[in-house]
């Protein structure tokens, strides 16, 4: 797995681009998360919450019928819509939780797109007594009532964000705000591989073990390792972990897919690795979708959590490489693949997880035929299941397909 340079650079990518207010709680944050990945009781209490309350470890499922209906390798499935919760981000929020803990806050911030990290956020605040305020833009909120409600029923305060494109670009930024006025008290749980140092290496940390099971299980099923590993990437945290323990596998290649939206203008898509330029966005230099000024540019995309501008600077270290390639669906292939998951496998997968189910359709048959893919499963659908029927409906009205 990489790891960053001790000022938390991938490369040229990472490093903290922060008011110098915010410079004490993220060394605060930087001395407990180093110490605490160094003691063994903490780990001791991680695995123990990850075993017995979100249900790790999660299976590796050999989509067959999948693989048939497009003629393809064998299809396998890390099934972190297993997980309590619904998706990989319980992972990470239970670890951060701990940690904040241990740094005595009594308070958790989230910000959220498609609702699976405010519920997760939600859910380890409150078996930890915390409070909670999760950010959301009123966008994602009209996309994800069914997470909104979860996540007060948790006891949390769904915060609604009205600026901007009123996405999770514009939720991240008002829970950074929140916390330069209140981390003395507060946590903020970052969602993805993004962000100042360190918080891209401390959530690769906790979204590792996503990697760490899929080799061995694998190596369990087939003897052998995968030719290919498939996942969506938004900010990319589940991609990361994902990918993080098969980095020195140079026999193992890796495919990030990102949201192709409906085109190629600015406000069209959310495809930032395939389609921006280095710049910062949120503490961190890494690939962001930008204007010629260097403002960020709008994003779209149906899956509310890959309607991002940016992504983890270790993705951007990973494509400049090119020890990772990274490519991108519309909406359409994503709905397509939604579709058809459904029907062959009886899996609803998240819209996020569909973009890579998306590319496997595209280009799987084109594998030799005794070639091993594994796709990563990050989240389950039930959240997106109106919002899709309402893109179902619009797409047969004006003739665009699925």
């Amino acid at each position: 797995m990489s790891k960053p340079d001790v000022h938390g650079y991938y490369g040229e990518f990472g490093g903290r681009f922060v008011p110098e207010t915010l410079i004490p709680a993220l060394r605060q944050l930087e001395d407990a998360y180093e110490s605490s990945r160094k003691d063994p009781r903490f780990q001791k209490e991680l695995d123990y919450y990850l075993r017995e309350y979100v249900g790790r470890p999660n299976p590796l499922y050999h989509a067959e019928r999948l693989s048939k209906l497009i003629g393809a390798p064998r299809i396998y499935m890390k099934r972190e819509d297993l997980n309590h919760t619904g998706a990989h981000k319980i992972n990470n929020t239970l670890g951060q939780v701990l940690l904040a803990a241990k740094m005595g806050k009594k308070r958790i911030i989230a910000e959220t797109g498609a609702g699976q990290h405010g519920v997760a956020s939600a859910t380890a605040a409150a078996m930890y007594g915390m409070e909670c305020d999760v950010y959301m833009g009123e966008e994602d909120i009209r996309r994800q009532k069914l997470n909104c409600l979860r996540m007060e029923l948790l006891g949390a305060r769904v915060v609604p964000v009205a600026t901007g494109s009123r996405t999770l670009k514009d939720a991240t930024n008002e829970a950074m705000r929140d916390w330069m006025a209140s981390f003395e008290n507060t946590h903020y749980i970052i969602g993805s591989v993004v962000g100042p140092h360190p918080f891209p290496k401390m959530v690769a940390y906790f979204q590792r073990v996503i990697g760490a099971e899929t080799r061995e299980q694998i190596l369990d099923k087939e003897g052998r390792l995968p030719e290919l590993l498939v996942a969506c990437v938004g900010g990319g945290s589940n991609a990361i972990g994902f990918f993080g323990p098969f980095l020195e596998d140079e026999s193992v290649k890796m495919m990030g897919v990102e949201a192709g939206g409906t085109g190629a203008a600015p406000g069209e898509h959310a495809a930032t690795l395939t389609r921006g330029a280095p710049g910062v966005l949120h503490g961190a230099m890494s690939f962001v979708l930008q204007d010629d000024d260097g403002q960020t540019s709008p994003v779209h995309s149906a899956a509310a959590g890959l309607d991002y501008p940016g992504a983890g600077p270790e993705h951007s270290w990973l494509k400049t490489t090119k020890r990772a390639g990274y490519t991108s669906v519309t909406d359409r292939e994503a709905l397509e693949a939604f579709k058809t998951c459904c029907e062959s496998e009886g899996i609803v997968p998240a819209l996020e997880s569909a973009h890579a189910i998306a590319y496997i359709i595209k280009e799987g048959n084109k594998m030799p035929k005794d070639s091993i893919v594994i796709m990563c499963m990050s989240g389950r659908g039930d959240k997106d299941v109106y919002e899709v029927e309402a893109l179902m409906k619009k797409n047969r009205t004006t003739g665009a397909g699925v």
